[in-house]
């Protein structure tokens, strides 16, 4: 039979990174979840990408138990990765900080994929070229029409 599910916990952790300060220990605190048990779990997991955001997915249940699951780092990270960028625009409609090419999007799509809510890897680009130009960041090349 199935264990009754008692919450799920959202959280971004850089991979490898996890302790059981802020933001971690508070979440996990709540739910009664033994905080040490997954900083040891999520970091042997994601030795390696060290230093890269991964959000996770923290399933809790009824008896403190938990499970987990780590997810593809956010696009906006990705996008930052791709482009050696900081940070995005503060002005994202007037100052552009850096171009990406549709290759680049592609790839980012191909990572992503698995996560994103769309069926085809031309609407996964659209999404990611839109996350690009709220960022501030131009896109150089013709996406692929969407089907």
């Amino acid at each position: 039979m199935a264990k009754e599910i008692s919450g799920f916990i959202k959280l971004q952790v850089k991979g490898g990174a996890a302790n059981p300060s802020p933001p971690i220990g508070p979440a996990l605190g709540a739910k009664g979840v033994n905080i040490m048990d997954f900083c040891k779990q999520f970091n042997a997991r994601t030795q390696d990408s060290p230093g890269k955001v991964l959000p996770v997915v923290i399933t809790v249940f009824a008896d403190k138990s938990f499970e987990f699951v780590i997810k593809k780092p956010p696009v906006a990270v990705s996008i930052k990765d791709a482009i050696k960028l900081k940070s995005g625009s503060a002005e994202p409609n007037r100052a552009k900080v850096g171009a990406l090419t549709v290759d680049q999007i592609k790839s980012i799509a191909e990572e992503k994929m698995p996560d994103m809510n769309c069926f085809t890897i031309q609407s996964a680009m659209h999404m990611i070229a839109g996350t690009a130009r709220s960022m501030g960041v131009t896109v150089k090349g013709q996406l692929p029409e969407k089907v």
